[in-house]
């Protein structure tokens, strides 16, 4: 079990330091933008829809961001179940550099416009995705305004594609084999291969039968992806090898938390993307949060759920499904387990138990009010948004309240017997400071910590560069390393710089019989810091 430890929590976050604090004006979230298209054509909805039946290809225009022109950049109607032909407000996909390669806005090339379709509340996906980045690599988001020769087109979520600019971004590469998860649930299943395995990374040993089901985005990358399932499937203690099981388990428990069942947790497992970083593990992102927050209702177990069961879906949802080996063959292990109900019971925790949410989703929505207002072409009415945050909206898909629904999913949650199994407590974190008046120089990162609710193993993870993976340390409470005294809670580790490091990244790992603490909570973007110039003043 101790490898399983190693090799889980000392590759955590690679370059997730300085990737996290990295914004953009175009997707800062309490902006709107403003996207003017212009196009040649008057009948342009015609071309764009006939676009849309016949491939991929796109209609020339010129574009205005921000006051900014691009010429000759492409446009189509994005390629999701939203679309419909006719309708007065598709959600859009802009490519900038489409003729002219040197295009770009502030680092962007291509622009995704989503329409926020069976969202009266036009905060899901925004509100989504900046719970998601909180935790795990995931695009930004925010609003725009969006006028089309000259007539307000209407108001849409603005996503960041994942594309070569996110993966450099987040992973300081683009070159590894990408996967969109997209079952083509309406065509036929190749013959000889497995049925209804959809998007469930379920085994099957020839590519033919991954071509229904995932969208290759990268060059190559169909053996990378077989041999995940496959590993996945036949030798699952080895999955560290090639799979990101913190982030993995992250996006599980975002799934879970959020009842984003359009997603690898719901039916057909679609909408995550999956990207082999440079140290050959897989990582999977979220992707098409619109029907997140219970708008979704399909587990992929019978039919649709009702609000109540949504409410109440099981957080080990799928544990023991083997139609679902992402889900249950990690949950099998006992610590991968602990672990996912650490993260989910973190994400449950900061972002819904003390009225934030609700809080967040007030705000956003008094900021496009007037721009919601003003769309005559959005799905729902005023009234129905200014609902939308308390109440279920529609007949016939029952959209619930955001804020309301999440409230009554965080109080079933929070008494749930898995959710109450106490784990170790970590306080009193510290390092040893050279003592006053004294000559003798702190040479070495002396942590001790406290931990109680029966402890069972404590470890300190630690790197001295960012981009470096995190090693670990076992932490004593036996009198002899840096923790006063035997058996009294005190717990203590010595690390010692390597190559003239003056600086350290860390964070503690405590497991009891039941459950597992991770001190701080979100250690994979805010560990703790400490400095031996600092610690010797």
């Amino acid at each position: 079990m101790k490898k399983i430890i190693l090799i889980y929590l000392t590759t955590l976050c690679f370059g997730f330091g300085s990737v996290h604090g990295q914004t953009s004006d175009f997707y800062a979230v309490d902006t709107i933008q403003e996207l003017n298209v212009t196009f040649e054509q008057d009948n342009w909805r015609y071309l764009l829809d006939s676009l849309r039946f016949n491939g991929r290809d796109m209609l020339l225009a010129d574009l205005e961001i921000n006051e900014k022109t691009f010429r000759d950049v492409g446009v189509r109607y994005q390629h999701t179940g939203a679309f419909k032909p006719g309708q007065k407000r598709n959600s859009l996909y802009i490519d900038l550099d489409f003729i002219n390669t040197s295009h770009e806005y502030e680092g962007n090339r291509n622009i995704i416009l989503s329409s926020a379709l069976r969202d009266p509340s036009m905060l899901r996906e925004v509100l989504g995705y900046e719970i998601a980045r909180r935790y795990m690599p995931a695009p930004r988001a925010n609003f725009a305004r969006v006028q089309v020769n000259d007539e307000y087109y209407g108001l849409f979520v603005n996503i960041e594609p994942i594309e070569d600019t996110f993966l450099e971004r987040h992973f300081q590469s683009s070159e590894g084999a990408l996967f969109l998860s997209r079952p083509r649930t309406d065509e036929p299943e190749p013959e000889g291969c497995k049925s209804n395995i959809n998007g469930t990374l379920q085994y099957d040993d020839r590519a033919r039968c991954y071509l229904r089901n995932f969208n290759m985005l990268s060059e190559s990358g169909w053996d990378e992806l077989i041999e995940l399932t496959r590993i996945l499937e036949e030798e699952p203690e080895h999955i560290e090898r090639i799979l990101d099981v913190d982030n993995t388990l992250w996006m599980l428990a975002f799934n879970n938390v959020l009842v984003n069942l359009s997603s690898y947790t719901g039916q057909h497992s679609p909408n995550y993307f999956l990207y082999q970083k440079p140290d050959g593990r897989f990582v999977p992102m979220v992707w098409d949060l619109n029907l997140a927050f219970g708008s979704f209702k399909n587990t992929g177990n019978g039919s649709d759920l009702s609000l109540a069961a949504l409410r109440e879906l099981d957080p080990l949802l799928h544990a023991d499904n083997p139609d679902k080996p992402l889900i249950s063959k990690l949950l099998d292990n006992d610590l991968y387990r602990k672990i996912y109900l650490s993260h989910l019971h973190t994400i449950m925790r900061e972002e819904f138990d003390k009225g934030s949410f609700e809080e967040r989703a007030e705000q956003l929505q008094k900021l496009i009010r007037e721009a919601f207002v003003e769309d005559e072409n959005r799905y729902y009415s005023v009234e129905n948004f200014d609902n939308s945050l308390d109440n279920t909206i529609g007949d016939r898909s029952k959209v619930p309240g955001i804020a309301s629904f999440m409230k009554s999913r965080v109080s079933f949650l929070k008494y749930h017997e898995q959710m109450r199994i106490v784990p170790p407590t970590v306080e009193e974190i510290a390092l040893q400071r050279r003592e006053q008046f004294s000559s003798e120089m702190i040479t070495d990162f002396k942590v001790r910590a406290k931990i109680e609710k029966m402890p069972k193993r404590v470890f300190v993870f630690y790197r001295f560069d960012e981009k470096a993976d995190y090693r670990e340390a076992r932490m004593f409470d036996d009198g002899e390393h840096n923790d006063k005294e035997a058996n009294d809670s005190i717990f203590g580790a010595v690390i010692e710089p390597e190559a003239g490091a003056r600086q350290m990244q860390y964070f503690i790992f405590a497991e009891n019989a039941g459950a597992v603490r991770f001190e701080p909570h979100r250690y994979m973007y805010e560990p703790m810091t400490a400095n031996l110039d600092e610690l010797n003043k």
